[in-house]
């Protein structure tokens, strides 16, 4: 299992299988925000299909492929962030997150970010992190260029969304461009 205590209303932890409820609630309640984004929320339309995807995700991150967290907010679940397509030859995966649309414009993804960022570059010792978002996906382009991710291209049509074609941005960021891991204390990740 994995925790990050980021503050006292801000930690980020591995899905556990009792948190299928809570987490569709927060899915549900943020699905037309979500939907335009996010493939996977036309696929999490009951309880059982979150369940699936936590013991999925627990499968993952026992195989070093992949880790799921919960953005937990004052102990409820208002979103998730993530790691996937993790090359371990290389050292570097992507990233992806979503919050729940109450929360959203509060800081709490750049904070969750920051803390993850410091997690994989520090404790997993990646080497690179990239995160794609559609062109179109203006919060997701802000987030990236806050943390200081840089642009390294626009893939033509390599993204399909609810029955169209996207443009897909990609950012990365090094370990050695990480300004946030010197500063950190490694006491902020708490084994578990």
């Amino acid at each position: 299992m994995v925790s990050i205590l980021i503050d006292d209303e801000l930690l980020l932890r591995s899905f556990e299988p009792e948190d299928a409820q809570e987490l569709f609630r927060a899915i549900d309640a943020s699905r037309t925000h979500l939907r335009p984004w996010l493939p996977w929320v036309d696929m999490s339309i009951k309880p059982e299909h979150t369940l699936e995807f936590i013991q999925r995700s627990k499968a993952l991150q026992h195989q070093q492929e992949a880790i799921a967290l919960g953005i937990i907010y004052n102990r409820s679940i208002i979103g998730g962030i993530g790691m996937h397509n993790h090359d371990r030859i290389l050292k570097k995966a992507q990233l992806g997150y979503w919050i729940s649309k109450e929360y959203e414009g509060k800081g709490i993804i750049q904070k969750s970010l920051d803390a993850f960022l410091d997690f994989l570059f520090g404790k997993l010792g990646l080497n690179k992190v990239e995160i794609h978002f559609m062109t179109d996906n203006r919060r997701s382009a802000h987030v990236a260029e806050r943390a200081g991710f840089k642009v390294e291209g626009i893939i033509r049509q390599s993204y399909l969304m609810n029955g169209a074609y996207h443009d897909v941005v990609v950012t990365g960021m090094l370990k050695n461009e990480w300004p946030g891991l010197p500063q950190k204390k490694a006491e902020q990740f708490r084994p578990t």
